[in-house]
């Protein structure tokens, strides 16, 4: 029997592809910005898979917020020093 459900990590590719156009569309720094995007949301695959009850893009923007929280979290705890 095969599955019947993407993966998580699945999913994130799906909507990184459907974004191809808006993406090719960006400039290269940008393109480096919203591939990084994706590839901080592919830090919380777990999380993502567990959001049975949201849309997948919602998933992955959250997990996308969270990667950026934790960064500014972290500059943060720098500039304190």
């Amino acid at each position: 029997m095969g599955r019947t459900l993407a993966t998580a990590n699945q999913i994130i590719l799906d909507e990184q592809t459907a974004f191809a156009e808006f993406r090719r569309a960006l400039r290269r720094e940008d393109q480096r910005a919203f591939d990084a995007l994706f590839a901080a949301a592919r830090k919380h695959t777990a999380a993502i898979s567990q959001a049975g009850h949201a849309l997948p893009f919602e998933s992955i923007l959250l997990a996308m917020l969270l990667e950026q929280a934790r960064e500014l979290e972290h500059l943060r705890m720098l500039l304190e020093e």
